[in-house]
């Protein structure tokens, strides 16, 4: 680019966490910017420029995903463990809804800072995301089906706490817990109380998906 360092790390520093510095990587990376207008010349400056904050929104390159995918054996288990909640409420999620709402210790918080580091999960604004939705599919394959089901219905009873008695509750917060309630399945059932909170959940998201008029919604909740 024919530019000092100090201007250029801003975009060198989003190129090595999406790529941790392979060459190959790299170069690939830099033409597709190139070919996506985010990194191009600026006839008025002079020299080239780029926005940093789309690059870093943007999403990996199948190759370089299956790169990262393949390291995440190598992290610590805490860390394998923060990926794996992460993955079970999909590709992305609001940082505070996360954090606050799931009710999780703040370990996680930490240990996903350890996964951004690493170049798996992209943290932009309040998000965290998924830096490709294999290592997504990956972080959630590390654990068996069953344990899969058993932590999707933890979390959707733990959300489900937060909506007693708050009939004016957000819709996000109501189907995201009936959604974890339902990924969860009959398996995850303990008891017959929890078979008729699924059911009275359900039944309520329903209702609030027909308000939205998103039928196809509510009629995958009834």
């Amino acid at each position: 680019l024919h530019l000092l360092p100090r201007l250029t790390r801003t975009l060198s520093n989003a190129i090595y966490h999406k790529t941790k510095g392979n060459p190959l990587f790299v170069s690939r990376l830099m033409r597709s910017l190139s070919n996506e207008g985010l990194l191009r010349p600026s006839l008025s400056r002079r020299r080239w420029e780029w926005d940093t904050k789309e690059i870093r929104s943007r999403r990996l390159p199948d190759d370089v995903a299956i790169f990262l995918t393949d390291s995440l054996g190598e992290l610590r288990d805490e860390v394998q463990w923060a990926l794996f909640i992460l993955s079970c409420f999909g590709a992305s999620t609001e940082k505070s809804a996360f954090v606050k709402r799931q009710g999780l210790d703040s370990n996680v918080l930490k240990n996903l800072e350890v996964a951004v580091a690493e170049g798996l999960v992209d943290k932009i604004d309040d998000q965290y995301r998924f830096a490709h939705d294999r290592i997504q599919e990956a972080a959630y394959n590390t654990k068996p089906a069953h344990k899969r089901c058993v932590i999707h219905f933890k979390y959707g009873l733990e959300l489900s706490s937060l909506l007693i008695g708050e009939e004016d509750a957000s819709a996000c917060v109501l189907f995201t817990a009936v959604n974890q309630l339902n990924l969860g399945g009959p398996h995850a059932v303990q008891d017959r109380s929890q078979y008729i909170t699924a059911a009275r959940l359900n039944l309520r998201a329903g209702k609030k998906a027909m308000e939205m008029s998103d039928y196809e919604t509510a009629y995958s909740y009834f």
